[in-house]
């Protein structure tokens, strides 16, 4: 088994790959994005109503969730034991620090991202079609949201991902936070249809500072009643 590092191609998700996969599937490489991801998350409170941290869960298409799984049933039985998947999931973890886990959480109205620490808890499953990542992200130091809130983003700054909130039951809060909600507003549509027009060469070229695909990000907020 190998593992083919997309950092080098602007992304840090790492993927079991078999040596003709690529050429194989050639035309889902050709287009931009080139992973899509589904994303559940859950902003986790502690008992004095501050947020501790951000809890993902990333669901991957069904193209790279089978070139993800490629060479890990070690023992042959067609299934995928969670010590089969370990190793896929620490390397992700650890590869995505460089993008900061795509993950991008400040106060309301402010600039400056809120640091995050590494990531805890984190575990992979494959049910047969997609694979889906777990992980929690605590913030360096809990906040209160007040009235003004906080907001979370996740998305690739190259855009070579396309992360998305689920349809139903996007983002949630966990633990102890009455008064507080979340809302989920959506990207300019024309973002989307710009970025058909252009070419793999922009793209290319995009870096994980490049802050290109924030664009299409969708933009969850938590507020907690008034100050």
């Amino acid at each position: 088994m190998s593992y083919w590092n997309w950092g080098t191609r602007r992304i840090v998700l790492t993927v079991a790959m078999v040596g003709q996969a690529l050429v194989g599937f050639a035309p889902a490489a050709n287009a931009h994005p080139h992973v899509w991801a589904t994303v559940h998350s859950e902003i986790v409170f502690s008992p004095d109503r501050k947020i501790t941290g951000v809890k993902h869960a990333w669901t991957f298409d069904e193209f790279y969730s089978a070139m993800a799984v490629q060479g890990l049933d070690t023992n042959g039985d067609g299934t995928y034991a969670k010590e089969e998947l370990d190793p896929l999931a620490k390397v992700n973890v650890e590869s995505l620090n460089e993008f900061d886990y795509f993950t991008f959480v400040r106060k309301a109205g402010e600039e400056a991202f809120l640091p995050l620490k590494d990531p805890e808890d984190y575990w992979v499953e494959y049910d047969g079609t997609v694979l889906t990542l777990h992980f929690t992200l605590p913030l360096e130091t809990p906040l209160d949201p007040g009235s003004k809130g906080v907001t979370v983003d996740v998305y690739d700054p190259t855009f070579f991902v396309a992360f998305g909130f689920a349809e139903k039951a996007a983002v949630k809060i966990a633990g102890a936070a009455p008064g507080c909600a979340v809302k989920v507003e959506e990207p300019d549509p024309e973002s989307a249809e710009t970025a058909k027009a252009l070419s793999e060469a922009f793209f290319s070229q995009l870096g994980p500072n490049s802050n290109y695909g924030s664009q299409f990000a969708q933009t969850a907020t938590v507020t907690c009643g008034a100050e």
